[in-house]
């Protein structure tokens, strides 16, 4: 079959087809006098005629507009509908995830009159299986692009007397269903001798493209095939985003877009309700403009954006400030767009269930109570279990907002005996206290009070209960002096022979610190210190010569208490030694960044300066300043990293930090004092939980699922484990753990190590209880008082209660055998002097 043109001419009135092989020209101008090749058909006959009776070889479009002074050609290939349907109509493209469906393209030629460059494009057109419709004006080609909306438009721009093509092109991009398509400019060649002309005046008028006249109907063709490849499919497929986004308008969640450098680019109407900003007023600003709200913490931060750097997604507990000034706490998912290169473009936050009822502050709550059973509008009744679950999502940071939801869900077609349970499990998960065990006095035996008022006493904040209180205006026994060395320290540290020699051992977990406190004359930790910073090249990483770290060494250790038995520098010293110790086993090693081992000694060089040799329960109770400052939470915790910054930063002569750059400083002084806090027995279980929750799945892929407590060790080198203990929150996780088994690792040491440590901390406290007693001050372990003292029975529960779960978890992460069999050698012999001590009461008693 042939070429079988329709074209409309309208100010003639005829319309009429022809074969495509009466001559070896397409143009449809080019009548036949052999009529059977010709329809002759009057405008006013169109209507009446309807559809062609020409058997297929007809018009495949027939229509009469009028225009008066000018003549419009319009005109369809009718093979080219039959090549589309033999090539398949439509083709599939991926948008993303999604399956789009390309229809054929259409075109439209704008040519004033007939040449070789218009019959090449449309042969071209018609070989390609292209849609394509022929105009002679800009009249006749913006009433056809309305009606059709092609794809590609392609406009004669060498002729500027027969129209203007660049105010043909405005007038087109100035409708609504131009944004996606593609118009070209037919420009004529320009001579070799004369510069190229700029493409610039055709991109301002709205042209996509520039061709340069050549009427050969392969490279008509090849031009298309680019177009229909390239710029057709990617427009098809930003007009499918319209879907994409209508599909965002609709959702109740709040949708938030933006760049990689946090500026928002889109939001949903859902979070325009949320926030009370429209998006005029929201695009274009930073995250950290109007909606940043101060209760965001900054590590909460820094970890969200150090996850989607790494192009994984995040989620936790936000908080959006609204118009109103409210802050708005909301579950949020944030999810890194990967784009060109490879690298993340774009940051999507998803903010869940933006609805009324969760947009109403926290404080608002409050106001339930007096509609509760009350009959609303719509015959509803309000329930109070739905009420209070809003209440536990706005109240509880995630996780336990997850659990909470989940439980609320359980309850709602639940029986009654089970939902006044779940009531009592939801008031317990309201508490603060979840990871800390509670000591039942009532099933606590007789022989077991030691325990009892030992874990107690290290684990309270304040008054124990069955003590009263008495005194008044009580005060600590003496006043805190802080030292700086009057004159700057030497330059030369000149280590004595005798020292030199204890400290040749250091490597090693035997290593005797009580025998390094004799030879330096109670200094351990200015030798200790600069041997183990020597061997990390501590100097090298802070930028600072030795003079500055001994310096500071020497300012910290005389802000120790030498008059302490336990609480001294030589503790100090001995935690630092075991934390060294620790940071070169393999897996660590391969977990921690040369920033956090550094941070990690600081941290047990200072994490105990300026100690009082008494407890944080003492303190409170005792009315003291520290307690009255750090409002009895964490006092003497608190109290060491404050003032180990404010000795550092005082003097520049022992400031350490000084060369550091301003974000290096900053996450060294957030890992020391987070690492110096965790030191508190209050918290001692809440972070050994989290340690085994957090690194045991992250082991049990290379460990062939063996758990933290079964002895599995993982293999150090392995890819996939490293990757998940290297994440922040776990590398924080580990950071805790490790300066905790440093800080009690006494237990742990050589017998005779053992020995020594476990005399000097009974001493200690037993300093405390005479103090207490003298003081009339609540008694707050009891069983260090002098007269009823069993070492060996607090030896043991203080393993039993607090080091043996805790080693055995860290063993199983850190493999540390010559640590675990110290401690069983250690655990067993005081047994054997509990059960002597035992059999001397009972002979006694006899």
């Amino acid at each position: 079959m042939g070429c079988a043109p329709s074209i409309h001419v309208s100010q003639s009135g005829v319309v009429y087809c022809r074969d495509s092989d009466e001559s070896n020209s397409p143009r449809p101008s080019s009548f036949s006098h052999q009529q059977q090749h010709t329809h002759l058909i009057r405008s006013t006959d169109i209507t009446e005629a309807g559809p062609s009776s020409t058997g297929g070889v007809g018009p495949t479009q027939v229509g009469r507009k009028d225009r008066r002074g000018t003549i419009s050609i319009e005109a369809e290939t009718q093979t080219s509908r039959s090549t589309a349907e033999m090539r398949g109509a439509t083709k599939e493209l991926n948008f993303g995830p999604m399956k789009v469906t390309m229809p054929p393209i259409q075109i439209m030629l704008v040519f004033a009159k007939e040449d070789a460059q218009s019959d090449g494009f449309w042969w071209a057109a018609d070989r390609g299986g292209y849609k394509c419709n022929i105009v002679r004006n800009p009249t006749a080609a913006l009433e056809c692009f309305l009606e059709k909306s092609h794809d590609v438009i392609i406009i004669d721009r060498r002729h500027s007397k027969s129209f203007d093509a660049d105010a043909l092109c405005r007038s087109i991009r100035a409708t609504r269903p131009s944004e996606h398509t593609v118009i070209v400019a037919v420009t004529k060649k320009s001579q070799s001798d004369k510069e190229e002309p700029s493409i610039l005046p055709l991109l301002n008028a709205g042209f996509n493209k520039r061709y340069v006249e050549n009427p050969n109907t392969g490279a008509c063709l090849n031009e298309l095939i680019q177009l229909e490849h390239g710029d057709v499919r990617l427009h098809h497929k930003l007009r499918t985003a319209n879907a994409v986004f209508a599909a965002l308008d609709s959702v109740s969640d709040a949708i938030e877009i933006t760049s990689n450098d946090h500026e928002i680019q889109y939001v949903n109407p859902a979070y325009e309700r949320l926030t009370g900003y429209t998006s005029e007023e929201i695009i274009g600003k930073s995250t950290n403009g109007p909606t940043k709200s101060d209760k965001n913490k900054q590590e909460i931060l820094d970890t969200m954006y150090s996850q989607l750097k790494k192009g994984k997604m995040w989620e936790g507990t936000f908080y959006t400030r609204r118009k109103n000034g409210d802050a708005l706490m909301q579950c949020v998912y944030v999810t890194p767009v990967i784009g060109h290169g490879g690298k993340v473009r774009h940051h999507v936050f998803v903010r869940q269930g933006a609805n009324l009822s969760q947009t109403v502050a926290t404080s608002d709550f409050n106001q339930l109570e007096k509609y509760k059973g009350v009959e609303l509008p719509n015959g509803g009744v309000l329930n109070r279990r739905q009420s209070m679950a809003r209440i536990h999502s706005m109240t509880i940071e995630a996780p336990i907002t997850k659990v909470i939801n989940i439980i609320n869900a359980a309850q709602e077609n639940s029986p009654i005996t089970v939902v006044q349970a779940l009531d009592r499990v939801l008031e317990i998960l309201r508490t603060t206290e979840l990871y800390s065990p509670q000591l039942n006095p009532q099933q606590v035996k007789e022989e077991d009070q030691v325990t009892s008022d030992y874990v107690g006493g290290l684990m309270s904040q304040g008054i124990n209960p069955r003590r009263k209180f008495s005194g008044s205006d009580v005060t600590l026994s003496k006043a805190t002096h802080h030292h700086l060395p009057s004159t700057p320290p030497s330059n030369q540290h000149q280590v004595p022979p005798h020292v030199e020699a204890v400290l040749e051992s250091s490597g090693h977990w035997d290593f005797n610190v009580i025998e390094l406190e004799k030879a330096s004359g109670k200094r351990p930790l200015v030798y200790l210190g600069m041997s183990i910073f020597r061997r990390f090249n501590v100097p090298e990483f802070l930028g600072v010569s030795e003079s500055v770290i001994l310096s500071w060494l020497q300012v910290i250790e005389s802000n120790y208490h030498s008059t302490n038995p336990y609480h001294n520098s030589t503790h100090a010293s001995d935690v630092l030694h075991a934390t060294a110790y620790f940071l070169e086993r393999d897996r660590l090693k391969s977990c921690l960044e040369p920033a956090d081992e550094v941070a990690a000694l600081i941290a047990a060089v200072v994490h105990d300066v300026d100690h009082p040799g008494r407890t944080n329960s003492f303190l409170c109770n005792a009315g003291s300043d520290l307690a009255l400052l750090y409002n009895d939470v964490a006092v003497l915790e608190s109290h060491h990293s404050a003032l180990a910054f404010q000795l550092t930063t005082k003097d520049d002569r022992c400031n350490i930090f000084k060369e550091l750059e301003r974000d290096d400083y900053r996450q060294i002084r957030q890992t020391v004092i987070d690492m110096v806090l965790a030191t508190e027995m209050v918290r001692h279980f809440e972070h050994l939980s989290k340690f085994v929750n957090s690194i045991k799945p992250a082991m049990k892929d290379t460990d062939d699922g063996s758990s933290m407590h079964s002895g599995g060790r993982g293999t150090p080198d392995s890819s996939s484990t490293t990757a998940a203990l290297t994440t922040p929150e776990n590398r924080t996780l580990i950071k805790r753990m490790l300066i905790k088994c440093a800080d009690i690792s006494n237990p742990a040491r050589p017998l005779s190590l053992c020995k020594e440590w476990a005399k000097r901390i009974a001493e200690e406290y037993c300093s405390q209880t005479d103090e207490e007693k003298r003081r009339g001050l609540p008694v707050v372990m009891p069983v260090f008082d002098r007269n009823t003292l069993s070492v060996s029975k607090s030896q043991v529960s203080f393993i039993d209660y607090f080091v043996v779960d805790m080693f055995d978890a860290w063993d199983t992460f850190a493999d540390c055998p010559d640590v675990t069999t110290h401690l069983q050698n250690n655990y067993k012999y005081w047994k054997q002097e509990e059960e002597k001590e035992k059999e001397k009461k009972e002979k006694d008693k006899k």
